[in-house]
């Protein structure tokens, strides 16, 4: 599997580099303890070495790898680091939907609507790119909606990982079979008709209920560290 083309338009080439190390580190093609090397990673892009050592900082920063003397050392999204990762995301994002609660949301919902026929699109021709993409989008207009500055900041911080992941779950949804992809569509338009009741309680519940089956389908989906 490689990091999709179109994911990294407008980004930087160290970004680029940076998507495909992450990539593979989380998938368990490159193997926790393993040594990057950044002349045999500038070499294998094509590329000079600076974009490497900004790939470089971006893993570290991210916790993925260790930078030492001798190279960086990968250390792998770990069980601890996929539990954390999902607690951040449960976090920012049930507090998001609590807030839009009290807020106008009819264009929201006009919109998280729309995300959702493209998933059924995409899940009809069979396109787990966009299948993925769609369901971070969905994801995230929920959060930027919320028009929290910090909140915002902090999804940031998780977001190149979380889509990553997403990526890479979506790849064994759509092995599981034609239901399995309906049960996840299914879990967003609960959220979305959550959000539309403006009750609070319901919101927490279906919150509460689609990361409880989304952490599940992670520790599933991804290599034991």
């Amino acid at each position: 599997m490689r990091y999709p083309a179109v994911w990294l338009q407008g980004t930087s080439l160290g970004e680029a580099v940076a998507s495909e190390l992450r990539l593979q580190i989380i998938n368990g093609t490159i193997k926790p303890g393993e040594v990057l090397s950044e002349n045999r990673i500038a070499a294998d892009f094509g590329t000079s070495r600076s974009p490497v050592r900004e790939a470089m900082r971006t893993l570290s920063a991210e916790g993925l790898i260790r930078l030492e003397r001798m190279g960086a050392v990968v250390i792998g999204l770990q069980a601890k680091d996929r539990d954390e990762l999902y607690d951040v995301r449960y976090l920012i994002e049930s507090f998001a939907q609590q807030r839009l609660a009290g807020m106008e949301t009819t264009g929201l919902i006009e919109r998280l609507g729309r995300i959702i026929d493209r998933m059924e699109l995409a899940a009809k021709h069979q396109d787990i790119v966009e299948f993925a993409y769609q369901d971070l989008t969905f994801h995230e207009t929920i959060v930027l909606e919320a028009n929290h500055t910090r909140i915002n900041h902090l999804w940031n911080s998780i977001r190149h990982i979380v889509m990553t992941v997403l990526l890479i779950t979506t790849g064994d949804v759509f092995s599981a079979g034609e239901a399995n992809i309906s049960r996840v569509i299914n879990k967003h338009h609960k959220l979305m008709n959550a959000l539309k009741s403006k009750e609070t309680a319901v919101i927490q519940q279906q919150v509460e209920e689609y990361f409880a089956d989304s952490r599940n389908t992670l520790q599933r989906s991804l290599p034991s560290s």
